[in-house]
């Protein structure tokens, strides 16, 4: 097997990115190659047919490395590191370099807390070298020529956690598909990212509790500089993320500095109205400061400590409520990066004009709930009393009547799954398409996920990330999340298709699926993806009603 070989095969595939994942590894060039096929020398000659052309960008040359036809270059720098005196501020522009850089590996992913594994979403973990040097970008290009559309993916992992260049997103199987350039990024998260310090520290930190977001604006202006070194549009850029994702593009959508930036927009169960009010980000602000001894006017102390100990401060879990709740991080309606609540009560003015898609999975909460875990095990064998339970504790009197509908549609289901559906209505995601078709300019495409993966005995059902895998085309890659049925692939084009087809025209519709309406508020087209694609109007329209006019606490 030769080097060529290597690169078309799964196995060598799936090597080479889990070789590449480790941050801090050698180049890839040599020890890589080296490593996937032992005692072979590789010199420039036997490489150089791998990399791409030379690419110019505004801070310097870049050097890929060409994988199944896909250009790609990792660890671009679209910022300068984020340490020390940049700490809270806004994204500065890169060092730049003079000679030809290689961009064969990962650079840092963004410093977080780490977590227990989910079995089902293996893939999706950062790599491990962490540094406030984050602000690093992925590009995969089917060439280094033409003008296709692009297609920036913001992870998930809420605004604390996770990285753009885990194995998972590798956008290369979606772009040589949807014949697209796909970008990744990694930004700064948590403490680092959304500790709003304008009031307590001063003008010097009025971007401090979006400076997450302002990284994100950052690439995008990146995006819109330099991608047509790489056979990119930089007018023609979609948005798409999932989960904290999906609340990020929702966000950006809100904010002034996107304006001419970003052209459509998907978010993936994800749909976040609001921000963080200034009040409540200022709670956070004086009770950090006080947990790490330190008065109001320290602020600029907290640009001295150690990462570690920043991130050791934000850390409650096992603390229950001795520890005071988790730190509210997330972005900060401040008044200037983010003018008002993004989605709330409104869609918002400065977007207008972004087609958007808008959807969920089915059983979003199976994701956070492992079967096996002696605290959520009980759910997936409940009775009539716990169900009935469970549903009055978050829907009031209203229980019966939502298990009563539930089991109409679903007569077949479990009692346990009847209750993760219920759970998982998407009343955010309707508010947000209702609000974007009030503003009658561009349209809004819902959808409902409801494939269910074989996975843990198909147990979790339609888990939170389930999507992702026909989102990026690469089911053959995350068999821990989807199996290895036949049915895989077939579902994999008719998503990262219309996916594609989004980024390319801004409508969904492809040859593959039934015509995908618009969303507007008298029809409510929904398309419910599974194996076979279907539009319903109005999915569980009685539902819809009862969820809307719930009052207090089970309405959130």
């Amino acid at each position: 097997m030769d080097l060529k070989d290597v690169l078309n095969s799964k196995v060598g595939r799936r090597a080479l990115l889990k070789s590449s994942l480790a941050g801090g590894g050698a180049a890839l060039a040599g020890s890589m190659f080296g490593s996937l096929i032992p005692n072979v020398a590789w010199g420039a000659d036997a490489t150089a047919k791998y990399e791409t052309p030379v690419v110019e960008t505004a801070s310097g040359k870049l050097r890929g490395v060409i994988q199944q036809g896909v250009h790609t270059f990792r660890g671009v720098p679209y910022g300068a590191s984020t340490g020390g005196g940049n700490r809270f501020m806004a994204p500065r522009k890169p060092e730049p370099w003079t000679s030809v850089r290689d961009a064969f590996q990962n650079g840092s992913t963004a410093p977080q807390l780490g977590g227990p594994p989910n079995p089902l979403i293996l893939g999706h973990r950062a790599p491990t070298f962490e540094s406030e040097d984050c602000l690093v970008l992925n590009v995969f290009t089917p060439g280094v020529t033409g003008k296709r559309p692009v297609m920036l993916w913001l992870h998930g992992g809420g605004f604390a956690g996770g990285a753009g260049s885990a194995h998972s997103f590798d956008g290369n199987y979606l772009a040589r598909a949807g014949d697209v350039v796909v970008v990744s990024v990694n930004h700064r998260l948590n403490v680092f990212g959304y500790l709003y310090l304008g009031d307590v520290g001063g003008e010097k930190y009025a971007d401090s509790g979006n400076a997450g977001m302002l990284d994100i604006v950052a690439a995008l202006q990146w995006t819109h500089d330099n991608i047509a070194h790489f056979g990119g549009d930089p007018g023609n850029v979609t948005v798409f993320g999932q989960s904290g994702g999906g609340a990020k593009v929702s966000t950006l959508l809100g904010m002034p500095a996107t304006k001419g930036l970003i052209h459509k927009a998907i978010i993936e169960s994800g749909s976040a109205l609001k921000g963080v009010s200034r009040e409540n980000a200022n709670k956070t602000a004086e009770r950090l400061l006080a947990k790490l001894n330190l008065q109001a006017n320290q602020a600029d102390e907290l640009q001295k400590l150690p990462m570690e100990r920043l991130l050791a401060a934000i850390d409650n879990r096992g603390q229950g409520a001795a520890g005071g709740g988790p730190f509210v991080l997330a972005p900060v309606v401040d008044g200037h990066n983010l003018p008002r609540d993004p989605w709330d009560p409104t869609a918002p003015e400065i977007s207008a004009d972004v087609p958007v898609i808008i959807g969920s999975v089915n059983t979003e909460g199976t994701f956070f709930m492992p079967p096996d875990s002696p605290q959520f095990a009980p759910l997936y064998s409940l009775d009539e009393a716990g169900l009935k339970t469970q549903l009055t504790q978050r829907y009031g009197d209203q229980a019966d009547k939502l298990i009563d509908l539930y089991r109409k549609e679903a007569p077949d289901a479990s009692l346990s799954k009847i209750f993760f559906m219920a759970a998982a209505f998407p009343s955010d995601a309707i508010k947000q398409a209702e609000r974007k078709f009030a503003l009658g300019k561009a349209p809004a495409y819902m959808y409902l996920f409801t494939w269910e993966t074989p996975v843990e005995g198909g147990r979790r059902h339609s888990p939170h990330t389930i999507e992702l895998p026909f989102v990026f085309d690469n089911p053959g890659e995350q068999p821990d999340e989807v199996g290895n049925g036949p049915d895989l692939q077939p579902l994999a084009d008719k998503v990262s298709g219309a996916w594609a087809a989004f980024a390319h025209t801004g409508s969904p519709n492809t040859p593959l699926t039934p015509k995908w309406p618009a969303y507007n508020t008298q029809d409510r087209a929904t398309m419910i993806i599974n194996d076979e694609w279907k539009v319903v109007n109005d999915p569980r329209h009685d539902v819809r009603l009862i969820m809307q006019n719930l009052k207090g606490p089970a309405a959130s």
